[in-house]
C-alpha cells in the first residue's frame, strides 16, 4: 500500500470521529428588547414584535455562531428552515 493511500485512510478515520459530534443548531426569526414589566404581561395570544419583517431571512446559528441564512418552510405539520445562503467562517 502506498504511503499516500495510508495517509488518506488515516485522515478519513479521523474525520469519521468528528462526523458524530453533536452540534446545537438554532434558527432565529428575530430579536427584540423588552422591559421586565412587559415580559410579565405576556400571555396566551400576546404578540411580540421582532426586528425583522415577516417573510424575511432567518439566521441559522451553529453552536452560537452565525453559519447561514434561510427561509421558513412547512415540512408536513412542522416548520423547517431551507438554507438559502452559507456565510463565511468569520461572519458574526
Amino acid at each position: 500500500m502506498a504511503t499516500d493511500q495510508k495517509t488518506t485512510e488515516r485522515e478519513a478515520a479521523r474525520l469519521d470521529v468528528l462526523l458524530n459530534v453533536p452540534l446545537e443548531v438554532t434558527a432565529e426569526l428575530g430579536r427584540c428588547s423588552m422591559p421586565v414589566a412587559d415580559v410579565l404581561k405576556l400571555g396566551t395570544g400576546s404578540i411580540v414584535e421582532l426586528d425583522r419583517m415577516a417573510g424575511g431571512p432567518v439566521d441559522i446559528y451553529v453552536n452560537n455562531k452565525l453559519f447561514a441564512r434561510g427561509e421558513v418552510v412547512a415540512v408536513d405539520e412542522n416548520f423547517g428552515v431551507r438554507v438559502t445562503e452559507l456565510l463565511h467562517k468569520t461572519a458574526q
